[in-house]
């Protein structure tokens, strides 16, 4: 009996001691849980609020407060032109970035499209009760012009709003025939009747393209269409080279020199008669004629 109780007590200390052993096992690893938490918050990045969409918005689509939500997104990782709140009182401060005022009904417009919590951007939405459309997308004291194209000018159908172009001007300079760069850089905020930038169908010519110029830049593409043929080029988004002065005539793209020696031999050919005076043989000059 002794001896059952022997074994049994041999067999309780054991099963405490693995007890122990298991119970300090997990404390250690709790313990090393929360040390790569606390770890972890003291490192994590700041974080800022951002408004989002919370639907999918499509180009010219109205929103309101509803359709919209705030968002912690890290900071120094958010784009330009954020907004921090969807709505704050009128006398907040106004560099404060807001969506709406409070009190304001007025919806706004998206002028591109946003897929569901996208970050709302600025430059990316109109006033509250501006629609969508070329009144929306001019910036400040700029002027649309419409420009008529073709296959040939509008390059082939590929411009979108948004994009720039250089605007070239064909006609007469007196006798030469002159190729000429009148306006660099123009951006375009229309194709056709069309504002979009956005717009997925197919490649289509356009008959005309919109661009945001200066009221000095109207006065000089009007009289430009009116006396030759305007032609685009497109810019890419990366370039950044200058443009200087582009102008060149049939001439000099054919490599042809005018005979300006035979000219001047021609201009200074003099013609004379003979003739006798007292006796004595005297050359006067006369108009030569052919």
């Amino acid at each position: 009996m002794r001896m059952v109780y022997g074994l049994v007590l041999l067999v309780g200390i054991a099963l405490a001691g693995f007890a122990v052993y298991m119970a300090q096992g997990y404390i250690a690893q709790a313990q090393s849980e929360r040390d790569a938490l606390l770890a972890a918050q003291a490192n994590k990045p700041d974080l800022v609020r951002v408004v989002v969409a919370k639907r999918a918005l499509k180009y010219g689509e109205r929103f309101t407060r509803a359709d919209l939500e705030v968002i912690g997104v890290q900071a120094g990782k958010t784009p330009a032109g954020i907004f921090s709140a969807i709505s704050v009182p009128i006398d907040t401060d106004p560099s404060f970035a807001t969506v709406f005022y409070d009190g304001e009904t007025r919806p706004r417009a998206a002028l591109r499209s946003f897929e569901a919590y996208e970050p709302i951007l600025a430059s990316k939405i109109t006033a509250p009760g501006v629609d969508a459309g070329i009144m929306a997308n001019l910036a400040p004291n700029k002027r649309a012009f419409t420009i008529s194209v073709d296959i040939a000018s509008g390059v082939s159908g590929f411009l979108r709003p948004g994009d720039f172009v250089d605007v070239y001007w064909y006609g007469r300079s007196g006798d030469r025939e002159v190729t000429k760069l009148i306006q660099a850089s123009l951006k375009l905020i229309a194709i056709d009747q069309s504002a979009d930038a956005d717009r997925s169908e197919e490649t289509k010519i356009a008959r005309t393209v919109t661009a945001e110029v200066s009221p000095e830049q109207v006065a000089a593409l009007t009289l430009a269409q009116a006396t030759g043929r305007l032609t685009l080029s497109l810019v890419g988004n990366n370039d950044t080279a200058a443009v200087g002065a582009i102008e060149i005539d049939r001439n000099s793209l054919l490599g042809i020199v005018e005979r300006e020696a035979a000219v001047e031999a021609e201009a200074a050919k003099v013609c004379t008669i003979r003739s006798r005076k007292a006796g004595e043989l005297v050359l006067v000059e006369i108009p030569c004629t052919n």
